[in-house]
């Protein structure tokens, strides 16, 4: 993705520029809160800043291109989901996690997300079918080539939101965003390169096994595929991440 610096910009400006938030792109004006809100809030999903790396305000708002404001009010409202935290000395970071906290999140996300998968098995259109078929090409040649882990957990993402969009229950679809906004930078932290090897053991098989139960219109096999994937990532995530108890 672009940078945000510009040619004859003033020169302080590059003393701003995060190298974390090299991903984020500048924003127009409009809705420009929301807007900031929406961009940052996916890069977290993604895993664009990594568990405990701080970054500040005025940073982003360089990388945004905008003015404090908007961008104070998304890490505000971020900072109350759980998805940011902000320290005394006003830097922002991720929050640090636990084992028990991936634990008490695998078990949400099993219920959560297995029931989104298992209402989209049973509304799916088939258009939707088909864009689950393309992202799990994509994802598969994103682990094969090994590019970019960002491009890899991208594709990733989309296919899994693809399904739970499916299931048209914007509430409980609302409910998983904030999981993955938790769970996100932690899951890219542990997994990235290292765990490309071992996630090509587990992800691949659980991503088609999703997509024919898709086709197949089998609630229970959705649900048993999305298990498979959910608990392959936290099991590399323990053992790869380092985390603390």
């Amino acid at each position: 993705m672009s940078s945000v610096h510009r040619s004859g910009e003033p020169a302080t400006l590059m003393n701003l520029q995060h190298p974390a938030l090299s991903g984020l792109q500048p924003i127009e004006s409009g809705t420009l809160g929301q807007r900031v809100y929406n961009e940052l809030r996916d890069y977290l999903m993604v895993g664009g800043v990594q568990p405990g790396e701080k970054v500040t305000l005025r940073q982003l708002t360089t990388a945004f291109g905008t003015s404090l404001m908007p961008v104070r009010e998304a890490v505000q409202r971020l900072a109350a989901e759980g998805a940011l935290e902000v320290l005394p000395n006003r830097a922002i970071r991720v929050p640090l996690m636990t084992k028990a906290r991936v634990h008490e999140i695998l078990h949400l996300r099993l219920t959560l997300e297995g029931m989104a998968a298992e209402a989209a098995a049973q509304r799916i259109q088939p258009d939707t079918i088909r864009q689950l078929e393309a992202l799990d090409d994509a994802f598969n040649e994103e682990m094969r080539t090994r590019h970019e882990s960002a491009r890899m957990f991208r594709a990733n993402k989309e296919l899994h939101f693809t399904v739970y969009r499916a299931a048209e229950m914007p509430v409980l679809l609302g409910i998983i965003e904030n999981l993955w906004l938790r769970i996100g930078p932690f899951l890219h932290f542990a997994l990235g390169l290292r765990g490309r090897e071992a996630m090509s053991k587990y992800a691949p098989d659980c991503h088609a096994r999703l997509i024919e139960a898709m086709r197949q219109r089998d609630g229970a096999a959705a649900r048993d595929a999305l298990a498979g994937d959910l608990r392959g990532a936290v099991e590399l995530m323990l053992r790869l991440g380092n985390l603390p108890d």
